[in-house]
């Protein structure tokens, strides 16, 4: 049933994701489109209520509460920035707005690569707060080493995480070389060149 209801929930938001962006761009209308995207955090209290009522009736804890702590945790941290990642590429596609920006190279990137592993560390950390909730609700009578896995693997998703975001910190991607203008090797003169860097005419005899 977790599992299920896990699917319904991953499908819930992609559903309501794109019915919030059709009623603000194609049908214009930008207040129904907030309501829609605001029913997204119900899906996971539906999710978190359903997995408790399923630890409280007696069920035997495994991956399948640990995979909904998961992605309780991914929804709260990541969701907002993946409906923001969406609603910047359909508005440039189909609206006219500007063109996604990301940074790329130097320290800029580097700053992105941060923000996107502290989402990600965020993710882990709720997750892992949901699952030591449940260990202790649990008790050391059950069976807990399924969702201790879990919080073993939450910690490398964030060690992952702070690894790649210190690679671009410690070396960081340098932005190519700006090409030189049309002519100007081979002794050529570029006609971009100032006037006092071009050679003076020589006098005909």
């Amino acid at each position: 049933m977790i599992v299920t209801l896990i699917i319904i929930c991953e499908v819930g938001f992609w559903l309501l994701l794109a019915g919030g962006l059709a009623l603000r761009y194609w049908a214009k209308m930008p207040r129904a489109s907030i309501a829609v995207l605001l029913c997204e955090p119900i899906l996971e209290v539906v999710l978190f209520v359903v997995t408790a009522i399923d630890l409280r009736n007696g069920a035997e804890p495994d991956w399948k509460h640990g995979l909904a702590a998961v992605y309780i945790g991914y929804s709260v941290a990541l969701g907002h920035y993946t409906i923001k990642w969406v609603d910047v590429r359909v508005a440039h596609r189909f609206a006219g707005g500007p063109p996604p920006s990301t940074p790329k190279y130097g320290v800029a990137r580097a700053i992105h690569e941060w923000k996107i592993a502290a989402r990600w560390i965020l993710a882990g950390l709720i997750a892992m707060a949901l699952l030591q909730g449940a260990i202790l609700y649990v008790g050391d009578d059950g069976d807990i080493g399924s969702l201790r896995g879990w919080q073993q693997r939450m910690l490398w998703l964030i060690g992952i995480n702070i690894i790649i975001a210190g690679t671009y910190t410690l070396f960081p991607k340098k932005s190519p070389p700006v090409a030189p203008h049309r002519g100007a090797g081979n002794g050529a003169i570029s006609h971009d060149a100032p006037a006092e860097d071009r050679p003076a005419p020589q006098r005909s005899a």
